[in-house]
């Protein structure tokens, strides 16, 4: 997909292995493939692996809708997570729900298929990028 010219993604999103499927319009979408070192104790993916995979698709959602010149961070988020992954793929639908002067609401969805195993909300604040 095309990216705009002031996106780059962050080491730790590749570490994780999150991929970006799609950006407009205050919206994103981002998959990550369950693997061995994202398990947990009992095997399945690991709610920190879940809930990174949300954060980033939110702070994507968020850069999309106030531009690649500003950055973002995370004030808060509530996850309910609804049914664990054993293996395949999720892909996070995160949106701009409200877009204010300086913070910004989302809610997110984590599918596995048709399947809803995770649902956020969340609160970002928009912060100037450093000059340079």
């Amino acid at each position: 997909m095309d990216m705009p010219p002031s996106y780059r993604s962050s080491a730790f999103n590749n570490m994780l292995g999150a991929e970006l499927i799609s950006l407009a319009n205050g919206q994103s979408e981002v998959r990550l493939r369950m693997r061995p070192e994202l398990g947990n104790r009992g095997g399945k993916l690991h709610g920190g692996a879940l809930f990174t995979l949300v954060d980033i698709a939110m702070g994507l959602a968020c850069s999309d809708s106030h531009g690649f010149d500003q950055l973002s961070a995370t004030l808060e988020c509530k996850i309910n997570y609804l049914r664990a992954v054993s293996d395949g793929e999720v892909v996070c639908r995160a949106k701009v729900i409200h877009a204010g002067r300086r913070t910004l609401v989302l809610e997110a969805d984590v599918l596995q298929g048709d399947t809803l195993v995770a649902k956020a909300q969340g609160t970002f604040a928009m912060i100037n990028s450093p000059a340079g």
